[in-house]
């Protein structure tokens, strides 16, 4: 964003503050100060972290003092950008500490909480290493990219009493908040069906074949770093889409591709599927839980992605308008369907009016206000890890049941495929030759 529009995508992203929902206790640890200041560290400075600190920069109660990447373009970005900010607000000695190892980053004892904004099969061992530095966590979307992860890094917020906050950024907007009080609250009556939209490439959800030529890796990247747990065999591509010359617009010109292969981003079913999936579990019912039975398009009768759950509910994943990635409730009333920045119904009672915003959806700190009211009370945000756990597994086992090909029976309270060894064999995949102990909790 040019810098016009990172002060006001800032300032009017302050207005859609809220207030977390859960009363969850999440630590023993003082509750800090009202007046006190909360310092961030960034780790992973792409184009997400562009739009999170266009956020939390602005909040008067937060200090950002440090950032972390393996790509030394970012990492100058991110300095230029955070000192530039505080310096026209009149701070000294404002420069963020910069680092390429983000375990650096976490020794220090400054630090009070993370932003993590890496590429995706870095999330959870990042995650579990900033709860064991005691660090509270804003982890982007989707939290983990397979079942097993999720697992480990539930149990180390909880072990180390930390406060983890999943960017799910659609609990907080207004219009999905709406939406799924409409049906939690019985307007729409019976929940019997949900459709949702994730986005396709190819014609289809699922991650796509990762491409076998190779590109130069760019001078300053860190690659080695960048594979972490991945060897070369299961990722080859880079996609080089930052401009050296850090123009006005930040020197991102599209999303890195690494979001459509499955071990760096489980393609569109991970990338939207976080989010839109996770607005139907909480539509219905079934945070913390999950559908029982997963089905894959073109087997038998069923065309698309078909889930159901114990209580009769059917969501099938489907392009239900012209509108894009969102979601479509039906219950016996009627049904009510949202997007980003819109929603309509069956009928005009269920609908609510949805303000203009041009404020960059990932931009608007509403969701990032409650994760620093939760550091700061030490109760639970409005996705919580096992919510973000929960959600991220029906886009996981959902990608389980289109490469087998077949449905597949699962148990969200044991969270494993029943009599099934061939499927819980995909829960998790084996790191490479030195990082298979970054998920011991």
């Amino acid at each position: 964003m040019e810098r016009r529009d990172f002060l006001k995508t800032s300032a009017l992203g302050l207005a859609g503050t809220m207030v977390p929902s859960s009363l969850m206790a999440a630590s023993s640890k003082k509750k800090a100060s009202a007046n006190d200041k909360i310092r961030l560290g960034f780790i992973g400075l792409g184009q997400q972290a562009n739009y999170l600190l266009s956020s939390f920069i602005r909040m008067d109660d937060v200090q950002v003092v440090a950032g972390c990447d393996v790509y030394d373009i970012k990492r100058d970005r991110f300095v230029n950008t955070v000192t530039n900010y505080y310096t026209e607000k009149g701070m000294k000695k404002c420069a963020p500490a910069m680092y390429e190892d983000y375990n650096d980053l976490l020794a220090r004892e400054d630090i009070d909480a993370v932003v993590i904004a890496t590429p995706d099969h870095w999330h959870a061992a990042i995650a579990i290493a900033a709860c064991k530095a005691r660090k509270d966590v804003y982890l982007e979307k989707p939290m983990t990219l397979t079942v097993y992860e999720g697992q480990q890094l539930v149990k180390a917020v909880r072990k180390y009493g930390r406060i983890l906050q999943v960017g799910s950024q659609q609990r907080s907007s207004s219009e999905f908040i709406h939406a799924a009080n409409m049906a939690r609250e019985g307007e729409l009556g019976q929940i019997r069906k949900v459709e949702l939209f994730v986005g396709r490439w190819d014609g289809q959800p699922f991650p796509v074949k990762c491409p076998r030529e190779k590109e130069a890796v760019p001078a300053g990247l860190n690659w080695e770093k960048w594979l972490g747990p991945l060897t070369e065999s299961d990722y080859v591509y880079y996609y080089p889409d930052i401009d050296p010359l850090l123009n006005e617009n930040g020197g991102e010109n599209c999303w890195g591709a690494w979001r459509w292969y499955k071990k760096t981003g489980g393609g569109y079913m991970t990338d939207w599927g976080a989010h839109m999936f996770d607005i139907v579990q909480w539509a219905v019912g079934k945070d913390c839980s999950g559908p029982t039975e997963v089905i894959p398009p073109g087997y038998s009768f069923y065309k698309n992605l078909t889930y159901k759950y114990d209580n009769g509910i059917v969501v099938e994943e489907t392009t239900f308008d012209e509108h894009g990635q969102g979601v479509k409730i039906y219950g016996d009333n009627g049904w009510i369907a949202v997007h980003r920045g819109m929603l309509y119904a069956s009928d005009p009672k269920f609908e609510m009016k949805v303000e203009d915003n041009d404020v960059p959806f990932e931009a608007r700190a509403g969701h990032h206000r409650v994760f620093i009211e939760s550091v700061k009370s030490r109760i639970d945000p409005n996705v919580p890890v096992e919510v973000g756990h929960s959600s991220c597994t029906m886009c996981n086992i959902g990608i389980i049941a289109g490469e087998l090909g077949r449905p597949l029976v699962w148990n969200p309270i044991v969270q494993k495929f029943m009599h099934d060894d061939e499927a819980n064999a995909l829960k998790h995949y084996d790191y490479r030759e030195g990082y298979g102990n970054l998920l011991d909790v």
